[in-house]
């Protein structure tokens, strides 16, 4: 079976339409009819619907739709071993990190990182941990750093960071002076938050949906920055790790009561191969400590 004529199909059943995916792969629009023609006289099959609008593939096509992007991952691995063989010095790392862990924590390693290895490509993906997570399932990364306290069996972990999630509070903010701040407290104050599917939104948003509690979001964003200027000029409180105000003198944390801790560890996709250059990542970080071992 034609590799190239299977790459074109899923290519176009992920897209679901022919003129924007032969742009996407760089071919003429009437070539990528002939490659699904020839592809449906291999097989005996009709795998598109031509005259239906609402579903590109018919029955048969979505089985082989299915199989097809199983196979043109393993075959993508197989490169990946091959070329490994060839030149174990370069490579391409594609980390998934979330936006507070790729400002905070990992600049100056990764620079330190890419002054020892600086032939191996390292691209970085921002996103929240479940995303990140469906990403390194799907195959679209080689590592991130996800939730570790609810290990998913189809992943692998190395390392392991734990901080606490605490309020971020303006030091002119009347509950200042206190040492901790609960849930329900946190949630009936004007608020800056992270968008959804990041963990330090996530048990806020779990405690207001519980106990049907609006909140009162004044302002959703990621950048951390512009989070910290909007809470130290008490727009609204906002969640963060612990270790990020330790020098920020116009703010304080509060630790919640009960205390929320975050462990993220370091994950790949177990049935995926594990390239040389991804293992001299782990093991760097391990060795810098960024990492503690479980």
């Amino acid at each position: 079976m034609n590799l190239s004529r299977l790459n074109y199909f899923c290519q176009l059943v992920n897209i679901g339409n022919f003129t924007r995916a032969a742009e996407q792969i760089g071919i003429a629009q009437p070539a990528l009819s002939i490659s699904i023609q020839k592809l449906e006289q291999e097989l005996g099959l009709k795998l598109i619907n031509r005259a239906e609008k609402k579903a590109l593939l018919t029955s048969e096509g979505k089985v082989l739709y299915e199989s097809a992007t199983k196979l043109l991952a393993q075959a993508k691995q197989v490169e990946l071993e091959l070329q490994e063989m060839k030149d174990l010095s370069r490579g391409t790392i594609r980390l998934g990190v979330s936006a507070m862990m790729g400002s905070y924590y990992l600049p100056d390693v990764l620079t330190s990182f890419k002054k020892e290895y600086p032939h191996l490509k390292l691209i970085l993906f921002d996103q929240g941990t479940s995303t990140l997570e469906k990403m390194l399932l799907n195959g679209e990364l080689d590592l991130a750093l996800v939730r570790a306290d609810q290990e998913n069996p189809q992943l692998s972990y190395s390392g392991l960071i734990e901080e606490e999630i605490v309020a971020g509070i303006s030091t002119e903010h009347p509950l200042a002076r206190r040492e901790s701040i609960t849930l329900e407290e946190f949630c009936y104050q004007p608020l800056v938050m992270f968008h959804e599917d990041y963990f330090l939104r996530e048990a806020v948003g779990q405690y207001s949906n519980e106990h049907q509690i609006v909140l009162d979001i004044r302002m959703e964003t990621n950048l951390i920055e512009l989070q910290k200027s909007l809470v130290k000029n008490q727009v609204g409180i906002t969640t963060c790790l612990s270790m990020i105000l330790k020098d920020e003198a116009e703010m304080v944390s509060l630790s919640f009561k009960p205390i929320i801790e975050l462990k993220l560890g370091l994950a790949w996709k177990h049935s995926r191969y594990l390239s040389k250059a991804s293992k001299t990542l782990i093991e760097f970080l391990e060795t810098k400590e960024v990492l503690t071992k479980y």
